[in-house]
């Protein structure tokens, strides 16, 4: 199946107190370029998507988009400095048998005091948050993997419709070439006539012939019409095959596009020039739908 370089695809997935949302948006190049955007201190998990993406992505630019929110409770902990509270206390203490004070020290301000209680966030684990955004970006990878087959089915598609038009102006002028000859022949014996009936001269049928073998020679395109014929069918085969195609075509419509110009360059001939355009014009449609494939 082939696919196309444009697409979009979003993935969620959340587990273990933490929701992780995955874009991922793509679009032509010549070469398979990641580039991936993740919250602060995730920075560790870009060399595992690009691994993961690549199973999916042969080619195209690719912009990759995580983020996340936590909702679990119990992603925060307090922590208590025991030993800088100790010295709160004993200074407390020193102060009121220094000076006589009564009461009792509350509860409320001595944890109000700065630096004895902090709340932190537990340290995540990695392994655990992978498989949250792991399973985000499979999905997200997947949805655009399924925008890309569609697209890619209508160039296929679009494609092979040109192909066969190619093959039916081709026929045409495998079915023209040889009256082309013969037509050549029978203008030149009528121009030769004219004038040696004007000029009272001999007519040299041996010059005729040579003058006929000559053009036929040069204006031959049996081998051209093989070859793009050849070309054709590989291309056909090629939008057949389940793998990543486009560098493949685009060496093929290349190839078709050098015995197309052969054919024009050789032919002397209004009807076959006129088929000539339109393959060339089919040719170049399919070049510009080659450049959207993987």
């Amino acid at each position: 199946m082939a696919y196309s370089m444009t697409g979009y695809g979003r993935g969620e997935h959340e587990g273990r107190g933490i929701r992780f949302t995955v874009e991922v948006k793509s679009v032509n190049h010549r070469y398979c370029d990641f580039n991936i955007k993740t919250p602060r201190g995730m920075s560790c998990f870009e060399n595992r998507l690009r691994q993961l993406a690549s199973k999916f992505i042969a080619r195209g630019k690719v912009d990759i988009y995580v983020s996340y929110e936590e909702y679990g409770t119990g992603s925060s902990i307090i922590k208590v400095d025991e030993s800088l509270a100790d010295a709160y206390y004993h200074a407390l203490i020193l102060l009121q048998k220094k000076y006589e004070l009564d009461g009792r020290i509350p509860l409320v301000s001595f944890a109000q005091i700065q630096g004895i209680m902090n709340v932190e966030k537990k340290e995540a684990d990695e392994e655990m948050m992978w498989e949250v955004l792991g399973t985000a970006s499979v999905h997200a990878l997947e949805a655009l993997r399924v925008m890309r087959g569609k697209e890619g089915a209508e160039l296929v598609g679009d494609i092979r419709g040109r192909l066969s038009e190619m093959l039916v102006n081709l026929s045409e002028i495998e079915n023209r070439a040889p009256a082309v000859v013969l037509e050549y022949k029978d203008r030149l014996l009528a121009r030769i006539k004219e004038l040696t009936e004007q000029q009272d001269v001999d007519f040299d049928e041996g010059r005729l012939a040579m003058e006929v073998a000559i053009f036929a020679d040069r204006a031959d395109i049996d081998e051209e019409i093989v070859r793009l014929k050849s070309h054709i069918d590989q291309a056909e085969k090629c939008l057949a095959i389940d793998e990543p195609i486009g560098r493949k075509l685009d060496f093929i419509v290349q190839e078709m596009n050098r015995e197309i110009n052969t054919i024009g360059s050789k032919s002397n001939d209004l009807d076959i020039n006129k088929y000539v355009v339109d393959i060339k014009s089919g040719i170049e449609k399919i070049r510009e739908q080659v450049q959207n494939l993987e």
